[in-house]
């Protein structure tokens, strides 16, 4: 089965300084038809702008994965961390028994865009860490390049979660199947472009749920930018 959540129907809220988009409920916006999709909670498409960000503030118990699309994301944490994320780097953070953290806009010129992912750890009480990586362009070019997996297979970041994700970059025309073991299910994000997926045309802020299916089989109906979630 596949379900299709549009970009138009997310969650949004405009702040100036910030203009967010909510593929799941999250603060103000609220849909019990949207709470998450088995252990993923929050995807926000995030922009911020120059100069400004968010102020520091605590979690816990969350995995938090960090994908700048566009512009220099700077982040700091309780941990000691003071890194810079940038297009083709991805930041996994656990909150674990409890961060604060802080991201702000490292330019004063241009905007950053990015994807805020929350998921649910595979237990509570995990100790605090931080990982970051970058991800060459060419290993994600008409291809899955596997990013994050709970056993940082390939290089890939390591979550605390049943999950594998992967970026990819297609290139118009380019079709792609990626097998789903028996009993795991899909979760796909456009960040960019636009690709079909079985009869349906998804297009950058779309989504999409795949329960019950043998594999995820796109055509990239131009140049896009996705992200695959292998979910159990």
């Amino acid at each position: 089965m596949i379900q299709i959540r549009r970009s138009a129907d997310r969650g949004h809220a405009n702040h100036g300084w910030l203009d967010s988009h909510h593929t799941f409920s999250f603060a103000d916006y609220q849909d019990p038809r949207f709470m998450g999709f088995r252990s993923l909670r929050v995807i926000n498409e995030d922009r911020v702008q120059p100069g400004k960000g968010f102020g520091t503030h605590s979690h816990r118990d969350m995995e938090i994965l960090t994908c700048v699309l566009d512009g220099v994301l700077e982040h700091k944490d309780s941990l000691g961390t003071s890194a810079q994320i940038r297009p083709g780097e991805l930041q996994r953070m656990s909150a674990g028994t409890g961060v604060t953290h802080s991201e702000y806009n490292a330019s004063r010129e241009a905007p950053v865009h990015f994807l805020q992912i929350w998921i649910l750890p595979e237990r509570l009480g995990l100790p605090p860490s931080y990982e970051q990586r970058a991800f060459p362009a060419a290993e994600g070019r008409d291809r899955l390049r596997l990013v994050a997996s709970r056993d940082g297979r390939d290089g890939s970041l390591t979550v605390h979660q049943d999950v594998s994700l992967h970026l990819g970059t297609l290139g118009r025309g380019l079709r792609i199947r990626q097998p789903l073991a028996a009993g795991r299910s899909a979760w796909l994000q456009i960040a960019r472009g636009g690709v079909r997926l079985g009869r349906e045309t998804l297009v950058a802020g779309d989504g999409a749920s795949l329960s019950g299916e043998p594999s995820v089989e796109l055509e990239a109906l131009e140049d896009s930018q996705l992200l695959l979630f292998d979910l159990a």
